[in-house]
């Protein structure tokens, strides 16, 4: 394929060398295909198993329909069908009295204040750290770094890890990544590895969309320091098999980071179970406020790490002659912190929590099997990826459409999807195209807004007839 929409082809992994160092792709390997069905995950993972019989989630779906107030707008006389949760998902009621609350009634900053509101400021934030570890699987809350989201976290294991005194990178020293990261999962290591005068390796994927675990086998070596792969994919919906690739990590003595950000709001994430070293995931995804995510670390790898900057907050003692600095995880949390951003976090997983991750695992399963079904029915519809094992997202192409001329048809319906290369454009290399649309689902989406979906779909190919 050479990237234009017309070609009846399936969407093919090109047979190129893969890039920096990775083993080229299959020549002629589908990662899309014209006209078939999506697999979806099996038991264990996403799947329509245990949802209600009557297209209804085991949840109330009215009632927390009715927790979103910005669900209820119009968008250009229709209806707001938001299926651009990939992105930023849309916030609970819950969350927004939760930061509304902070700023009323006890805002303050926090950490030594004596008076009441910073003691109260104080409590609510660690309380919030708490709330993390547990959401997490994390043993202690002193493993839980509060940062701006996932790019600040992998950038600070990055900078503070790959560069620490007893940690660091030498020369010769190998990076993996895989080809389906985000670019915030990307950048972070080419920068460290032009730094220190290591190199990149990349694990490249199989005809599904699926991460091809014999050649991460082969590129695993002795150089091999650090690791670092996407949990879901945020173009194809792939669920890596963390637990399998932390063993093989642990093997050669390097080290597991998760980029969580597609998988907390899906999944229920077990960091001791996953036996992964570092885990980034971001606040706005999962029903939380903009600006806060978190960074869980091994306790022993933290402790080894130096300060990533410097300021309040992060120190024992500071004199002219030199400074001490306090223990994970106030070491890595500099200056004033987002307050209220991890009030409204824990509020966020709280509210999660309480509907039940595998409830909202299984409908949003449910969700991602019928637009599958549904779209892929639709001629000239291509799906992108078919991973076994899949969560959330559905990434496809309208044979003759730019996808940016999809989004904007789809958003004159009152549906909002992402078009572009979605921060993946080694991906999108790799796929041989521009950009996808994106349809991703979230907790309070229907059955009635995929078939939405689908007619608006069959819109826009009547529309570019």
């Amino acid at each position: 394929m050479t990237g234009s929409f017309g070609s009846s082809r399936s969407v093919q992994a090109p047979d190129v060398a893969a890039p920096v160092g990775a083993p080229a792709a299959p020549a002629g390997t589908a990662v899309a295909s014209k006209g078939a069905t999506a697999q979806v995950p099996t038991a264990g993972t996403i799947s329509s198993k245990g949802a209600a019989g009557d297209g209804r989630p085991s949840y109330d779906l009215a009632l927390v329909r009715a927790d979103f107030p910005v669900l209820a707008q119009t968008v250009h006389g229709r209806p707001l069908i938001y299926l651009d949760n990939a992105a930023s998902s849309q916030k609970p009621r819950a969350v927004i009295e939760a930061v509304a609350g902070c700023y009323r009634d006890y805002y303050a900053n926090v950490g030594r204040g004596v008076h009441r509101l910073a003691q109260l400021a104080t409590a609510g934030r660690e309380r919030a750290r708490e709330t993390v570890r547990a959401f997490l699987g994390a043993a202690t809350a002193e493993e839980i770094v509060f940062v701006r989201g996932t790019t600040e976290a992998i950038n600070l294991v990055a900078q503070s890890y790959g560069r620490g005194r007893r940690t660091g990178l030498a020369a010769g020293d190998e990076v993996l990544v895989t080809a389906m990261e985000h670019h915030s999962n990307l950048v972070p290591w080419q920068l460290l590895c032009e730094e220190r005068g290591a190199s990149l390796r990349v694990v490249p994927i199989d005809r599904r969309g699926e991460l091809d675990l014999a050649a991460l086998r082969r590129l695993l070596s002795p150089r091999t320091r650090i690791v670092a792969v996407t949990h879901v994919s945020n173009v194809l919906g792939t669920i890596n098999p963390v637990a399998e690739i932390a063993d093989l990590v642990h093997r050669r003595a390097a080290v597991l980071l998760v980029d969580g950000a597609q998988a907390a709001p899906h999944l229920t994430v077990d960091v001791a179970m996953l036996g992964c070293d570092f885990y980034a995931f971001s606040g706005h995804k999962v029903y939380g406020p903009s600006g806060i995510g978190a960074l869980y670390g091994r306790a022993e790898l933290l402790a080894a790490m130096p300060p990533w900057q410097g300021g309040g907050g992060m120190i024992e003692t500071v004199r002219f002659e030199g400074t001490t600095y306090a223990p994970p995880p106030q070491r890595f949390e500099a200056g004033t912190p987002n307050i209220e951003g991890a009030i409204g976090l824990a509020a966020a997983l709280d509210y999660l929590t309480n509907l039940g991750l595998n409830a909202v695992a299984v409908w949003e399963g449910r969700l991602l099997q019928r637009a599958a079904e549904r779209l892929s029915a639709i001629p000239g519809v291509q799906l992108v990826g078919s991973a076994r094992e899949r969560a959330g997202v559905l990434s496809f192409l309208v044979e003759g459409v730019h996808p940016h001329d999809v989004g904007t048809v789809l958003d004159g319906l009152g549906i909002a999807v992402r078009a572009g290369h979605h921060c993946a454009q080694p991906l999108m290399e790799v796929l041989e195209l521009p950009a996808t649309t994106r349809a991703s689902f979230g907790l309070y989406n229907t059955l009635d807004e995929v078939e939405a979906l689908a007619a608006a779909v069959e819109r826009v190919r009547e529309v570019f007839a």
